[in-house]
């Protein structure tokens, strides 16, 4: 008897079906992308027990015959396709012919469609993947699709779905993502008892973030904006076609200021031709651009779009189409990495203390109209203390695994819209707006941006003294200041270490006496890897024996007794990179660890006039905001926060 055979349909489709849905936001995901591809200007969005019960998405797209509408519930039926050369340039976000028929197979699935140009149209009904009816029916023209009961028929995958609000706050994430790659067509999402999202179409992104996410959000952001080249302009390619000589890429979007910090990547989501995707070469291009501006292991805030014609993008990598592959992924890497790193530059922010920015928030959240209502959509940590609690899994990024876990956070039980906007906000690391946002003005009004204090102030400061001969205190008309000198010095020896090297090689300055240092195997390995740049940096050392080194000179203000310290700490640093590192970053970490060593330390008083020159250096440089590992250089306490404080506003 032979032991190969082949599977019975039903369980093909099963299987095939588990590639595409994993939860109730897998079906929200197909079927919005599937109403974007039909031309929708509106889409509508309802779910009951969070998906589990029902998921209904409407749109006003194209519509399909009865025939079409038949032949879409066969496994890769699309009219997306015609030749296999059209994978190699797919501009829909879908393609596969994959999403109803596997959609059909674990639910109850009723579908209802017509053409502008039908008098009526068309009613299919799913029970478990059999069809069970066909029949028309009066409805308007477009698509709606109701999906019910979901898994109902694989048990063993039901029960791994988690709790309502759980499996509602991925589905609210995920349509928020795309009503913001979106703002031309109308979103909405609602529950039996709520509406959670209702965004009237708008002209440009940055009016959708202020719509959906609220001022303080956009407050929080660096617009990236004109950032367009040509694809091939740093690619030698023999042969290159006309039309590929024309190929451009573009980058745009918003990435949070430095001080805005998460302790995950749940708050970066990036778009490659609208297309919501989980790239690690973007991510990666994302953490370059922040390097020697927040410090290790946190992250920042990232809403990116990028568009490259698309040859030049392969999407069909992923059975929910969630990564992508480049066909030139060193050249998207540097130019998104560089696209990030104008917009900070242009931003420049210099952040506020905390406590008095937390304090200004939570009183404009108090004093806003219905603030606290029921329903009202609060920041998690201003949320009314008090039992009874509930504890509300904190969604994570589209595209988690089903098997990656859930950070339990607690918060309050209240109201569903409540919670769920807790869950969204945990999950988007974003505030939310106030529950009357949304009916707000879709453009932010003046002032809505760039309201968070500019490094042009720090040149006018006047410094009046010192605090533990540690931190620099001065004022000017925007108000009180404080700096710490020591990462202030090693903000501006970084940048001038790092833009002289790039120039040319350094010279070192010379020992009294050769200095002896032991390394270790791994240390050793390392010193053989980057020597050369040791040497170009301003470090002079020569081997002496199977693992001793005579250190001979050392960059510039450093001092003997730190020369040794100086090495171990760069070679410890780079032997810890978990690939291989770029001349760019290694030439970064150099200076970091250069410009660390040779600040002027904590507790070294200074005259006022060195203050003021620390502080009129601080204002040249391209990032006075942290210094290279990430640490705030300067906190202000503006005029309005200290006129709050003392009750005169």
């Amino acid at each position: 008897m032979s032991r190969i055979r082949i599977l019975p349909e039903t369980v093909a489709n099963r299987i095939a079906a588990g590639e595409v849905v994993e939860r109730p936001a897998s079906v929200v995901k197909e079927l919005l992308e599937n109403a974007l591809d039909a031309g929708a200007r509106a889409i509508r969005i309802e779910a009951e027990s969070g998906g589990k019960r029902l998921i209904r998405v409407t749109d006003d797209g194209c519509g399909m015959s009865r025939d079409d509408a038949l032949l879409a519930f066969e496994r890769h039926a699309t009219s997306k396709l015609r030749t296999a050369d059209d994978l190699l340039s797919i501009t829909t976000l879908g393609f596969r012919g994959e999403a109803l028929p596997s959609i059909a197979a674990i639910s109850r699935l009723v579908l209802e469609t017509r053409t502008p140009g039908e008098e009526q149209g068309t009613r299919i009904e799913f029970a478990g993947g059999k069809l069970t009816s066909v029949k028309p029916a009066g409805v308007p023209a477009g698509t709606c699709v109701s999906v019910e009961d979901i898994f109902y028929c694989v048990p063993a995958r039901r029960k791994f779905l988690k709790s309502e609000t759980t499996e509602l706050g991925h589905i609210a994430s995920l349509v928020t993502h795309y009503a913001l790659a979106h703002p031309e067509v109308h979103f909405a999402l609602k529950t039996p008892s709520q509406a959670i999202l209702d965004c009237p179409p708008v002209e440009k992104i940055s009016s959708r973030v202020y719509q959906v996410l609220g001022r303080q959000a956009l407050d929080e952001l660096a617009e990236i904006t004109e950032n367009e080249a040509p694809l091939r302009s740093a690619i030698t390619e023999p042969a290159i076609e006309p039309e590929e000589q024309a190929a451009t890429i573009r980058v745009t979007g918003f990435t949070s200021r430095p001080e805005v910090q998460r302790a995950n990547r749940n708050g970066i989501y990036i778009f490659v031709n609208r297309r919501l995707v989980r790239d690690r070469l973007l991510l990666h291009a994302i953490g370059e651009a922040y390097r020697n501006i927040v410090p290790p292991g946190v992250f920042p805030v990232a809403l990116l779009f990028i568009e490259l014609p698309a040859q030049e993008v392969d999407v069909n990598v992923h059975p929910a189409k969630i990564e992508v592959r480049f066909r030139h992924p060193q050249f998207v890497h540097d130019f998104t990495r560089d696209a990030l790193r104008r917009a900070l530059s242009a931003a420049r922010p210099i952040p506020g203390f905390p406590v008095a920015r937390g304090a200004a928030a939570a009183a404009a959240q108090a004093s806003a109209p219905g603030s606290l209502s029921a329903g009202a959509m609060v920041p998690l940590e201003s949320a009314p203390l008090g039992p009874p609690r509930a504890e509300i899994p904190a969604a994570t990024a589209l595209g988690a695994s089903s098997a990656e876990s859930f950070e339990l956070i607690e918060a309050p039980a209240a109201p569903l819209a409540q919670r769920l906007a807790f869950e969204q906000a945990a999950a988007m690391n974003f505030p939310f707006p106030r529950e009357n946002a949304v009916s707000e003005a879709a453009e932010p009004s003046a002032g809505a941006t760039g309201s968070l204090p500019t490094v042009a102030e720090i040149a006018n400061l006047k410094p009046l003294g010192q605090v533990n001969a540690s931190f620099i205190v001065a004022v000017n008309g925007e108000g009180l200041w404080i700096i710490d000198q020591h990462v202030a010095h090693e903000r501006v020896l970084f940048e001038q270490h790092l833009r002289a090297r790039r120039e040319g090689e350094l010279n070192g300055q010379r020992l009294l006496a050769p200095l002896l240092v032991e390394l270790n195997p791994r240390q050793l390995a390392t010193f053989e890897q980057i020597g050369g740049e040791l040497r170009a940096s301003g470090f002079e050392a020569e081997p002496m024996g199977a693992r001793c080194l005579a250190i001979q000179a050392a960059p510039a203000g450093i001092a003997a007794s730190d020369a040794e310290k100086l090495l171990f700490e760069i070679l410890d640093g780079i032997a810890r990179e978990s690939q291989a590192i770029s001349m760019d970053s290694l030439q970064s970490k150099i200076a970091a660890s250069t410009a660390c060593h040779a600040a002027i330390k904590v507790h070294t008083p200074l005259d006022a006039g060195k203050m003021e020159w620390l502080l009129g250096e601080l204002a040249k440089t391209e990032y006075p905001m942290s210094c290279p590992h990430g640490r705030p250089v300067v906190l202000r306490y503006s005029m309005k926060e200290i006129e709050r404080a003392f009750k005169r506003v």
